[in-house]
């Protein structure tokens, strides 16, 4: 079961956006998310919004670009109704579910969709996620032909028991096969980790890393195993079927992952992530991080237009139905205060390498995190919050001390 949409207010059917989002969407960029909602087999560990071939209530995958389509269409209306100045697409990120499940074709429609009627930046960053088993070399040359500049690839994990412990189904030597194809193809190709695992192990661990850097990409991300409840993997470990994951093991996993990855040549830009040179950092994801602007498409996908958050409807079948109305897909919006503004670009700026200015945070606060050794003192005293390694492994202590000192 996916995980809940949050509360807010009804958005009209129309969709219409609030008077004040051409105000706020000036001197940001313009991203597109586009969500692909399906999947072979439904890993235990995921809540994301994806649906396997017998949850899709009559709604068939073979039409789902055409809706897409429909919603592309229908965002231009909107934006050009608030008065949004439209703007080419920074970058696009096709992500799911599994979009490489579709046939190479729709995704270039629906890309070519994006391009007709936004524009795309000349230099942009599009992605596509992938699991490793559904790519050929015909299908990354289709990926070439319509503009695809990345691949992000779901590893994981290069130890069976593992990817076992996830429900991932794929052949780990399929991961070399596929990073090959890319680079062949002349694509950056990135690689997803999880660590924490049910049985995972120090060792299990390195030799995934180990194996992750000799793939010779640009960009590794290293996400710890969360369980989020209504899961397949909550469900066993609520039964004691499986172990939880080990707070200080993740941690140590952690600290190897920075070793190994700082001693090929990687460096952090964010908790979770690691590239080889800035050119090589999700420049979508960063969109994200720096509260610029984007469009959600599909079931369930969030967009952030001008200071107003809005979301569509979960299910594929409730969205197709909207759109067959001609009526927007997206359920409701909110347009957070400036409380929960600061409060965001707190949570979401202090995880970057950047970090954040020492402007209007306590000097208490600051001196506290220095003392504790989780931020560097040196780049404070130059105006700047940055993580320490022992800072990225308690980053949300770093945000309650920045935010809540001042409140006690």
């Amino acid at each position: 079961m996916a995980s809940q949409l949050p509360d807010g207010l009804a958005m009209p059917l129309n969709g219409a956006l609030p008077s004040t989002v051409g105000v706020g969407a000036l001197g940001k960029t313009m991203s597109a998310y586009v969500h692909i909602p399906f999947c072979r087999v439904r890993c235990g560990y995921c809540d994301f919004n994806t649906y396997t071939a017998t949850e899709l209530r009559g709604v068939s995958r073979a039409s789902y670009v055409e809706e897409l389509k429909k919603e592309i269409a229908l965002s231009i209306d909107v934006l050009q109704r608030a008065d949004v100045s439209l703007r080419p697409l920074h970058t696009v990120f096709f992500g799911g579910g599994t979009p490489t499940l579709l046939p190479v074709s729709d995704l270039a429609d629906a890309l070519q969709a994006l391009r007709d009627s936004h524009g795309i930046e000349p230099e942009a960053e599009i992605t596509v996620e992938a699991n490793p088993d559904t790519l050929t070399a015909e299908y990354v040359d289709g990926l070439v032909r319509a503009g695809f500049t990345r691949v992000s690839v779901g590893m994981q994990s290069a130890v069976p028991h593992v990817l076992s412990a996830l429900d991932r189904t794929h052949n780990p030597a399929a991961v070399d096969q596929a990073v090959s194809t890319i680079h062949s193809a002349g694509l950056e190709a990135s690689i997803d980790l999880i660590y924490g695992a049910p049985g995972e192990s120090l060792a299990d661990w390195r030799r995934s890393l180990e194996q992750a850097i000799s793939l010779n990409t640009g960009h590794i991300s290293a996400y710890a195993l969360i369980v989020e409840d209504g899961t397949a993997l909550a469900r066993k470990i609520g039964s004691g079927a499986m172990d939880a994951p080990d707070d200080d093991l993740q941690a140590e996993m952690y600290e190897l992952a920075d070793e190994l990855l700082s001693k090929a040549g990687f460096q952090w830009y964010e908790i979770s992530n690691w590239a080889k040179s800035q050119q090589q950092h999700s420049q979508h994801n960063l969109a994200y991080w720096n509260n610029q602007d984007w469009w959600g498409y599909g079931p369930g996908a969030h967009s952030a237009i001008g200071g107003t958050r809005f979301w569509n409807v979960k299910h594929p079948a409730a969205y197709a139905g909207r759109l067959a109305e001609a009526h927007s897909p997206a359920l409701s919006y909110e347009t957070p205060d400036q409380q929960a503004v600061t409060l965001e670009q707190v949570l979401l700026g202090s995880r970057l390498a950047a970090g954040i200015p020492t402007q209007g945070h306590d000097p208490q606060a600051i001196s506290t995190l220095i003392a504790w050794g989780l931020i560097d003192g040196k780049r404070a005293i130059e105006g700047r919050i940055e993580l320490t390694l022992s800072g990225r492994l308690r980053a949300d202590e770093v945000v309650r001390e920045l935010l809540f000192r001042s409140q006690d």
